[in-house]
C-alpha cells in the first residue's frame, strides 16, 4: 500500500477541505497520514479513516513559528515510510522539497491560497520577498500543483509556465444537516443571516454586517468562528445595542458549523479587494451556503462573482456601505417569491457544485502518480 503524507500548519480540527482530500485518498487505497500543529486549547479530534499527528511547538507565531515548525516537519519526514509528500500552502513547502530531492519521491503541491500575495505580507517587502524566494525555489520542483480557484491557477501558470490542477473547496453532496434546536438564538422564528469563518479577521465582512444590522429589519445575526476581528465586533455590537440580535458562537465543529448554516436564511461573504489573495479567493463558505439552500450576499470579487451569476444563487454587491447591505438583504427577506427561488437554485446547483465532482481531479492525479511513477 502506498504511503502518503499532507503536511499542513494548523492543528487540523476545522481544516474541512485537507479533511475530503484525505478521505479521497483513502478511498483510493492510500494509507494517509495528516501532520499539523497542536495549540495550547486545541481541542481533541473525532475519529478519522486516517492516521493524524500534531507536532506540539515552543513557538506559537511569526518567524521562530515557521523557523521550529519547518525543521520540525523535515525530520519528521526524514525518518517516516512515504511514498508520495503533500506540502498544503507554502508554508509547509520547503521542508517537502528538501526531503523529496534527498529521498527521491513525489510531491504534490496543494496550494490553498494565492500565499505570496496574502495581505499579511504586502507591506512587509523584507518578508515577501522571503517567501517568493522560497516559493521560486520550491515552485519547479513539485510534480504536480493544484489549487483552488482558476484565477490562482491561471496566475501560477503565468508565473512558472507549469500546469495547475483547480479542485475547488466544496462540501460532500448530500451531506445533511439537521437544523432541530439549532434556532435557539433566533426570538420568534426571526430570519437568520449567518457571517461564518475559521478567520474572521479584518478585511472579511465581519465589520460591514454589524454596521449594517441597525438598518436591517426583523432579522438576526448568527456569527460563528474565530478571528482577531472578534473582539471589535463585540464591542460594536454593544455600543450599537445589537446584544438581542446578534450572536457569537465561538470556533464549533464541522458538523455543528453545518446545522448553524442549514438554520439561516441568507449567508455573508464579504471578502474586500485588499490583496491579490482576497481578489482570486473562492472561499468554501461559499459553496457551504448554497448546499445548505442558503442565498449568498456576497461582495464583489471575480470567482465569487461568477458562481452567484451562473447559477443564480444571490446578489452580488457594488460597495458594501451600510445602507447597500441592508438594502439587499431586506429586499431578499421581505420578498417570500424571490428567497424562495434563491434557495432553490441553491439546491439545483449542488448537482454539479460538489465534493464528488472536485475529487475526479484527485483520482487523475495521483492515479498517476500512483501507476506510472509521473506526475503530469
Amino acid at each position: 500500500m502506498k504511503r502518503i503524507i499532507l503536511s499542513v500548519t494548523n492543528d487540523l480540527f476545522s481544516d474541512q477541505r485537507v479533511d475530503k482530500v484525505c478521505n479521497t485518498l483513502t478511498k483510493m487505497g492510500f494509507h494517509v497520514t495528516l501532520v499539523g500543529r497542536r495549540y495550547r486549547n486545541s481541542p481533541k479530534l473525532s475519529p478519522r479513516n486516517y492516521q493524524t499527528k500534531r507536532l506540539h511547538l515552543l513557538f506559537k507565531t511569526g518567524p521562530l513559528f515557521y523557523a521550529e515548525f519547518n525543521l520540525r516537519l523535515f525530520f519528521y519526514l526524514l525518518f517516516k515510510k512515504v511514498d508520495i509528500l503533500v506540502a498544503n500552502d507554502l508554508d509547509t513547502l520547503l521542508p517537502n522539497v528538501l526531503i523529496k530531492k534527498l529521498r527521491n519521491k513525489k510531491l504534490v503541491y496543494d496550494a490553498h491560497e494565492y500565499f505570496c500575495g496574502i495581505l499579511e505580507i504586502q507591506h512587509r517587502p523584507r518578508v515577501k520577498k522571503i517567501w517568493q524566494r522560497i516559493e521560486k525555489y520550491c515552485f519547479p520542483k513539485t510534480n504536480a500543483v493544484i489549487t483552488v480557484s482558476q484565477s490562482i491557477a491561471d496566475k501560477y501558470r503565468e508565473e512558472y509556465g507549469k500546469e495547475v490542477a483547480v479542485v475547488r473547496n466544496i462540501p460532500v453532496l448530500g451531506a445533511v444537516c439537521d437544523t432541530v434546536g439549532a434556532q435557539n438564538f433566533a426570538p420568534n422564528e426571526k430570519p437568520v443571516i449567518i457571517l461564518q469563518g475559521n478567520a474572521i479577521h479584518k478585511n472579511r465582512g465581519g465589520e460591514e454586517i454589524i454596521e449594517a444590522m441597525p438598518f436591517i429589519r426583523n432579522a438576526v445575526l448568527l456569527i460563528v468562528g474565530q478571528g482577531d476581528m472578534i473582539p471589535y465586533m463585540k464591542g460594536r455590537v454593544k455600543e450599537l445595542n445589537l446584544q438581542e440580535r446578534v450572536t457569537f458562537t465561538g470556533r464549533v465543529t464541522p458538523d455543528k458549523l453545518r446545522t448553524y448554516t442549514a438554520s439561516a436564511d441568507l449567508g455573508i461573504a464579504f471578502d474586500k479587494n485588499v490583496s491579490p489573495n482576497h481578489f482570486y479567493s473562492l472561499p468554501n463558505k461559499l459553496f457551504e451556503y448554497i448546499h445548505a439552500g442558503v442565498p449568498v450576499i456576497s461582495s464583489d470579487l471575480p470567482e465569487r462573482k461568477r458562481i452567484i451569476e451562473q447559477y443564480e444563487t444571490g446578489v452580488v454587491l457594488s460597495d458594501l456601505e451600510p445602507q447597500t447591505v441592508a438594502n439587499a438583504i431586506n429586499s431578499i427577506l421581505e420578498n417570500s417569491e424571490l428567497l424562495i427561488r434563491l434557495k432553490e437554485n441553491c439546491r439545483t446547483a449542488t448537482q454539479e457544485l460538489n465534493w464528488e465532482n472536485e475529487e475526479r481531479m484527485i483520482w487523475k492525479i495521483y492515479c498517476i502518480t500512483r501507476l506510472s511513477g509521473v506526475v503530469q
